[in-house]
């Protein structure tokens, strides 16, 4: 059978059960769709894929792509639509069956079955590679996924073992040939921006699975991770394991076990568990949103909960470029903006600046996360902003934090503050109305 493997969020080699589907064929066609679409303007002020994003992305891609070789493949990047880009790739060399991992998204959903309209006499598979548990052996239906992460993790606990199938596939050792190596038009694709402030991230396989070993068995900082995790600004104060994971540069089955290895051969506490712990609220957002489809991203959320809103462009402006009268928020503003990156407690932080103290659609601020993080992940993005709007899967409802309070407890030197330039001289206020301003 002649196979196109079709790489999108699972930029690896190890357990990946996707690829093990594909490299059971005669032929296999890898590829990976840069689209187009990614970097033009959105309907909520930001564009898809922002210059961080795309940096960490390609890195990933040329990391596979040195992969790919030694077992006789290579990586094609085509720069255009799926919805094309695809069809044209099967007739063109013959193709009789397309694979690709499966995904959160409706946009991804609408992608999928656009391509299947088109090509009819195609076999499609799809395969769970971005999560703990497949749907299977999820302990309740996905219909029924409970309201609440609490519940749910209740019920993924009572059913037993952290990795109820043991679905962890090590790395392959072979792949079938190509047919033909088709001609690339990756020159198309946007330039690479050099980074303001240099970061520790760097994409692809081997520095995911590097920083995995770096953080537990090498360091130990997992031995301390609940009572350190929440700084704003400390590499090893938290895993960091999230750009690889969104990336697919690493499997969140080998996290999970990695975990279960260093509880067995070191030490189990309070903060190996509670890694274990932020691996579950990823899960069930990943299942949250394939759950929930397009309520995901409406204002009234999968509550449907109507929250009065408003997009004041400044305000909005100020939030994004570090201007508001906030320091603690404008510094996260600032690093998220010349890094990629933010804690999440930082991320928490200006998340409720903007619903509660800017009083703006939460949907704008998630959209411009979207184009920044270089682990923006659409579930666990949408499903937090959701969240802390008050209209997804908090029983609380809206949350706001107070933030001088937040500023003592969490940066009580300034340092944070200090380094990346909170003090805006002429920080845009409340009170400020433009005459374009329209409530929502």
């Amino acid at each position: 059978m002649r196979s196109l493997y079709w790489f999108t969020r699972d930029l690896r080699l190890h357990d990946n059960a996707a690829l093990l589907a594909a490299s059971k064929s005669d032929i296999l066609l890898c590829a990976f769709i840069v689209d187009p679409r990614w970097f033009g303007p959105g309907p909520l002020q930001s564009r898809a894929m922002g210059d961080h994003r795309w940096r960490f992305l390609w890195q990933s891609l040329m990391a596979l792509e040195r992969s790919l070789r030694p077992l006789g493949q290579r990586l094609h990047i085509a720069f255009g639509e799926p919805e094309r880009v695809i069809p044209e790739l099967v007739h063109g060399h013959q193709i009789q069956r397309v694979i690709r991992s499966r995904l959160p998204g409706t946009q991804e959903y609408s992608q999928w079955q656009t391509i299947k309209e088109r090509l009819p006499d195609t076999l499609f598979q799809q395969f769970e590679t971005l999560s703990l548990f497949t749907e299977q052996s999820l302990p309740m239906a996905l219909q029924d996924l409970p309201d609440t992460f609490s519940q749910f993790r209740k019920q993924v606990e009572k059913a037993g073992e952290r990795c109820s199938e043991r679905l962890r596939i090590r790395t392959l050792t072979a792949l079938p040939p190509p047919p033909g190596f088709p001609e690339d038009n990756r020159g198309d694709c946007p330039a690479i921006a050099e980074p303001v402030h240099p970061l520790q991230f760097m994409g692809g396989e081997a520095a995911g699975l590097e920083r995995l070993q770096q953080f537990t068995f090498e360091s130990h900082c997992i031995d301390r991770y609940k009572e350190t995790r929440n700084a704003l600004d400390t590499w090893d104060a938290s895993s960091k394991f999230s750009p690889w994971l969104a990336n697919g540069c690493l499997s969140v089955r080998e996290v999970a076990e990695t975990i279960t290895e260093y509880e067995a051969r070191e030490t189990k506490n309070e903060s190996t568990y509670w890694l274990w712990f932020e691996l579950l609220w990823r899960e069930y957002f990943f299942w949250y949103a394939l759950r929930h489809g397009a309520n995901l991203f409406r204002r009234d959320g999968v509550q449907r909960k109507h929250r009065h809103g408003t997009f004041y462009g400044h305000r909005f402006k100020a939030w994004c470029q570090g201007n508001t009268e906030y320091p603690l928020v404008n510094a996260a503003m600032n690093q998220l903006r010349e890094t990629g990156y933010m804690s999440n407690r930082a991320r928490q932080l200006v998340a409720s600046c903007f619903v509660n103290e800017l009083g703006l659609d939460w949907r704008y601020g998630a959209a411009w996360f979207e184009e920044q993080l270089i682990d923006y992940d659409v579930a666990s993005n949408y499903g937090n902003w959701q969240y802390l709007a008050g209209v997804g899967a908090d029983p609380r409802g809206l949350r706001q934090f107070n933030l001088e309070k937040q500023a003592q407890q969490y940066d009580p030197a300034g340092t944070f503050v200090d380094r990346w330039g909170g003090h805006s001289e002429q920080p845009v206020g409340l009170h400020t109305v433009d005459a374009a301003d329209w409530p929502l």
